[in-house]
């Protein structure tokens, strides 16, 4: 839904706390446009669903945790431990089985639950979950909370690994073109200026925190500066390379029954307006935390 203003169209949001009314509302059509998990974007499409991929949300932002006082220093610890995941459809479980055969693990070495983003921190709390992998800013809050830190951050184990995507359902591209490119020109454009300087992901915090996600602004902040790389929002195309390995590690794990071809599910148009936009991080301060344990 929008509204529009002399300096453009206002998007109408929503906020979901689990994957699977996102995916229940773009089937029925009850929204024509969301940021979803990419390998649950390629599930949808093979499964018929007429969405494209035209933007990514951001890139790292995700970080694997586990409790505080845990034993485990590296990957290798995790073996025979229960670790929670978003979804099966996320990228943080391709991601999982990525690092299991880097480190020369079967599959089964780590127990995999799906648990919905919000209910990870408790989980581990509790102590029915030895850690957790899902975006920010779930990680942040344990981690403020003393009970939890950090083994990695995707930037370590993936750098510019890709979590959520931009979906818009085709009947929207065919008959309001102009509007999709309105959406992704202002999300590029914000990215941007996000990654300009930590005073701009500071004030965006303040504002995004209280007035649109409900949450606790230095919890925001924390996420955007500890360290200031710990989630990007520049270099936001999609790319065939990378879509090509995610593709790969998720029919080889059995997430997707097939293979699709790149132009099935991603629509490149939209991004060619932006090309002359500055899509480094060259302006945004370089981190000054301590690096996560490994």
């Amino acid at each position: 839904m929008t509204t529009h203003s002399e300096t453009g169209s206002v998007f109408a949001s929503r906020k979901f706390s689990e994957f699977a009314t996102i995916k229940e509302s773009l089937i029925a059509r009850r929204m024509d446009a969301s940021f979803i998990l990419a390998p649950l974007a390629m599930q949808l499409v093979a499964s018929g669903v007429p969405i494209k991929i035209v933007y990514l949300g951001h890139r790292d932002g995700t970080t694997l945790m586990v409790a505080k006082d845990s034993p485990v220093t590296d990957f290798a610890g995790l073996r025979g431990k229960k670790i929670a995941i978003p979804n099966r459809f996320s990228n943080q479980n391709v991601l999982m089985h990525r690092m299991m055969k880097k480190w020369g693990m079967s599959f089964d070495s780590i127990k995999l639950v799906e648990l919905p983003p919000p209910e990870h921190p408790t989980a581990l709390a509790s102590g029915s979950i030895d850690g957790y992998i899902v975006g920010e800013p779930f990680p942040a809050q344990a981690e403020l909370d003393g009970i939890g830190r950090p083994l990695y951050f995707t930037k370590d184990m993936w750098p510019g690994f890709i979590s959520c995507v931009l979906v818009v359902r085709q009947e929207l591209i065919d008959e309001q073109r102009e509007l999709v490119q309105e959406l992704v020109d202002g999300i590029a454009k914000s990215g941007k200026w996000l990654d300009e300087a930590l005073e701009h992901r500071m004030d965006a915090a303040e504002i995004v925190g209280k007035h649109f996600y409900f949450q606790d602004p230095e919890l925001l902040k924390f996420v955007l500066s500890k360290p200031p790389d710990r989630v990007k929002y520049t270099s936001l195309a999609p790319l065939k390379k990378d879509f090509d390995e995610i593709m790969e590690l998720a029919v080889e794990m059995g997430v997707l029954k097939e293979r699709l071809e790149f132009e099935q599910y991603v629509d490149t148009s939209f991004v060619a307006p932006l090309e002359t936009l500055d899509w480094g991080f060259e302006s945004l301060p370089q981190p000054t935390a301590e690096a996560p344990a490994k």
